[in-house]
């Protein structure tokens, strides 16, 4: 019924964002947006939307790669990728006041357009182009990702501040920092 070849790139993906996306700047987007419009249905849904576009574009991005890539030059490829994004997951990102969405849309098109640039070049976005490289597979990617996006988004909507200042972010800075090192290895060791 369940396939391991699509169970273990499934659930790789999906924790990797989601622990990845604690403490990112659009999880602190998020947090502002609840704290602007206190309307997180419409929030959440823009959100969804936001990543499932931006992340399919990503996973379609790292699986058209994959294709043109000999298979020796994507395996140090990815394993420089996931290695840097080991060492990019450890700096903390910080929300700038011009960052801040302007209200003329209504909530749902300012948090989906918000939302879309943030994520555009941001660690969930090139961790899904190259995990999408790594399984080559944009629809279980982008599934995957955009899943593991809205756990860790979902609640800061819903909670708010009462549960980003109870997170522990440095520590979970340092398992996501580990976990991307962990794939970076063991990619280089033919895993």
């Amino acid at each position: 019924m369940f396939n391991a070849d699509v169970i273990a790139p499934f659930l790789t993906t999906t924790g990797l964002v989601a622990v990845a996306e604690i403490g990112d700047k659009t999880q602190l987007l998020s947090l502002l947006l609840a704290a602007r419009f206190r309307r997180p249905l419409p929030i959440m849904a823009a959100i969804l939307c936001a990543t499932l576009a931006n992340h399919a574009l990503a996973a379609t991005l790292g699986v058209w790669i994959e294709g043109l890539v000999e298979p020796k030059v994507l395996r140090w490829a990815l394993a420089a990728s996931f290695l840097a994004m080991a060492v990019w997951t450890l700096i903390p990102d910080r929300l700038d006041e011009n960052d801040a969405p302007k209200t003329r849309n209504g909530v749902f098109i300012t948090t989906l357009i918000a939302f879309f640039l943030a994520e555009t070049g941001d660690k969930t976005q090139l961790a899904t182009t190259a995990l999408a490289a790594r399984f080559d597979s944009v629809l279980l990617v982008t599934a995957a990702s955009t899943l593991g996006l809205m756990l860790a988004n979902a609640p800061v909507v819903m909670l708010g501040q009462k549960i980003v200042t109870r997170l522990p972010l440095k520590p979970i800075r340092f398992v996501a920092a580990a976990a991307f090192a962990a794939l970076g290895i063991a990619i280089l060791l033919g895993g």
